[in-house]
């Protein structure tokens, strides 16, 4: 049985180690995540927490919607075994009817709704290797851009300094025109995870300047590069790869997963494929009721 939970009357605990030890589990389903990211979320949740499906939510113009929150690539159904295609049918069809409009990303496909889903592309990295290992996987124009790095003799340091990383990445992505919340819920999701020993941040300097820094959360054996920005002096000298391969090879050689949250962008995915990365995949699900309100 499927019930709609609202937040307020979830069981916290009993949610959180459904995510903690579910198949798919990943950081962004966390109710202290998803209080930071969504503006509202219930659940789905089946028989008693066997299986949870966090629902974001809001309303415009007194219609409710559901938008994948910034920040939080994918979501979806959460169990602690291999659920069958019927079940997951189920949790898609107990979304509430006053939903109008919907566009989020699955943890996993469902193939009753194959030809709603548009596919994704995420990267990631087993780092269970020697870094030299890993290096030698990376391709040619990322051992070059790493070579530029070194021979600028780049420093790579630790920090909890948010302001910087937030303010440099204001200065190189201004053309994006991102709104206050963005940048806010980005300032609270960082101040949490250092808070609770989730996230670090690690910074670039080039002689005694700071050229790019780069947030990383960190759960469940899983190292997500969430937030980062190099200054065009750092990008002069390859700094962006510099700082990805630092946390590389600090992690090599244990059971992390890096995470580099993929993109369709090619250019994007073509730079996270340069470092000997391979694909998984999510999926994009959406239905519009909205058309059909108003016709």
């Amino acid at each position: 049985m499927i019930q709609y939970v609202k937040r307020k009357y979830l069981d916290e605990d009993k949610y959180n180690f459904c995510i903690e030890n579910s198949i798919q589990s990943k950081v962004y389903a966390f109710s202290w995540y998803l209080d930071i990211v969504a503006d509202n979320w219930d659940v789905l949740v089946l028989n008693d927490y066997k299986a949870v499906m966090p629902i974001p939510w809001n309303k415009k113009f007194l219609l409710k919607y559901s938008l994948q929150p910034f920040f939080c690539q994918q979501l979806g159904v959460y169990s602690k075994e291999i659920l069958d295609n019927e079940i997951l049918m189920f949790f898609l069809k107990k979304i509430p009817k006053n939903i109008l409009y919907t566009n989020i990303n699955l943890n996993q496909t469902i193939e009753s709704v194959s030809k709603l889903l548009y596919k994704k592309t995420n990267f990631i990295l087993d780092l269970n290797q020697s870094h030299n290992f890993l290096f030698q996987k990376y391709r040619k124009d990322r051992k070059k851009s790493l070579k530029k790095a070194l021979k600028a003799e780049l420093i790579y340091k630790n920090s909890k300094d948010l302001s910087s990383l937030i303010t440099n990445y204001k200065k190189v992505f201004t053309y994006l025109k991102l709104s206050d919340k963005y940048y806010n819920i980005i300032e609270k999701v960082m101040d949490a995870s250092l808070k609770n020993n989730t996230g670090f941040i690690r910074e670039v300097y080039y002689k005694s300047e700071f050229v790019c820094s780069g947030f990383f959360l960190i759960f469940n054996n899983r190292i997500y590069y969430l937030f980062s920005a190099s200054s065009s002096l750092g990008k002069k000298h390859g700094a962006t790869t510099f700082l990805i391969n630092s946390v590389i090879k600090e992690y090599s050689e244990t059971n992390f997963i890096f995470d580099f949250e993929g993109s369709n962008i090619k250019s994007i995915a073509s730079f996270y494929k340069s470092f000997g990365s391979k694909t998984e995949n999510y999926f994009n699900y959406k239905t519009n009721a909205i058309q059909n309100f108003f016709i």
